[in-house]
């Protein structure tokens, strides 16, 4: 590893996002139809961050267990009714798989107004149904990974015609609090789904390649997976709290006739760029298709 490495580290590190945008609580009381994983991601991340309090939320769910589990463990309200929900909250979450959107929709029009803020997380939904579905309604389509579930999701969202810059800045603000977020385009949340959305899955085959590499090498497995996976987690970390390029950042491990070039000759060899960017694009492609459907 070269010196250049040492003096990177004594530079400013750039702050995280949400210290950049403060912790101030929200006023609105906040509702989540749906109470699965990616809910409540969400809502302990609020909770954590100081953004909101269990006593200004609520969810609903069709499964008792789960809303039991909500309740005992998170304490806020519960209902199985999507309706109430709507009824006592300023910002609602949707947070329920695609394929009951359009029930969920149709229960909840009645009692939506433009006064509340819709935010969807639901994959492939596109703003024109949900604003079919509601009209009217300022609403909000929200692309997050799964990585919303240890509060470092990487999200996309695009604001439909009736939300405004306000809208945008508080969609911006909940998803902070689990995560870094970026307002685009809608056409461009398919590139989303296939780069963050996607991403996870090609990072862990990642992690299990390396692992995999140690353990030929002699390493025992679990130290292996451990030492892969906290490489992936600093590298990341570097890149974005320096906010220097991946490439200067690889180029300071690169010694001039050392290991790490070694290596780094190997993967180009075996076309590691174009195959990541063909996965981006492959998925990309596959998220438009299943928008058309």
């Amino acid at each position: 590893m070269e010196g250049s490495l040492s003096k990177l580290m004594a530079q400013p590190i750039i702050p995280p996002l949400y210290f950049l945008q403060g912790n101030e609580m929200l006023e609105e009381r906040l509702g989540f139809v749906g109470a699965g994983q990616m809910a409540e991601a969400l809502m302990r991340g609020l909770i954590e961050s100081g953004l909101s309090s269990s006593d200004r939320m609520m969810a609903s769910d069709v499964d008792q267990q789960r809303l039991d589990f909500i309740h005992r463990d998170i304490g806020i309200a519960v209902t199985t009714e999507a309706s109430q929900v709507a009824e006592q909250s300023q910002i609602l979450i949707l947070a329920v798989k695609p394929n009951v959107i359009p029930l969920v929709l149709a229960d909840l029009q009645p009692f939506v107004s433009d006064k509340q803020l819709i935010i969807s997380i639901a994959a492939g939904v596109t703003l024109q149904i949900l604003e079919t579905g509601l009209p009217g309604a300022r609403v909000v389509r929200v692309m997050p990974n799964t990585p919303c579930l240890v509060g470092e999701t990487a999200a996309g969202f695009a604001l439909g015609q009736n939300a405004d810059t306000e809208d945008g800045k508080t969609v911006e603000r909940l998803f902070s609090a689990v995560g870094r977020s970026y307002q685009l385009e809608e056409k461009l949340l398919d590139a989303v789904t296939g780069l963050s959305g996607s991403g996870p899955a090609y990072v862990y085959m990642i992690i299990e390649a390396l692992a995999d590499g140690g353990v030929l090498m002699g390493l025992p497995r679990p130290i292996a997976q451990e030492l892969a996976a906290q490489t992936v987690l600093g590298s990341a970390k570097m890149v974005l709290e320096t906010g220097k390029h991946p490439g200067t950042l690889k180029d300071m491990v690169a010694s001039p006739g050392g290991t790490t070039i070694a290596g780094i000759h190997e993967l180009e060899k075996g076309g590691i760029r174009a195959a990541f960017i063909n996965a981006v694009k492959a998925a990309t492609e596959r998220s438009q298709e299943l928008a058309k459907s």
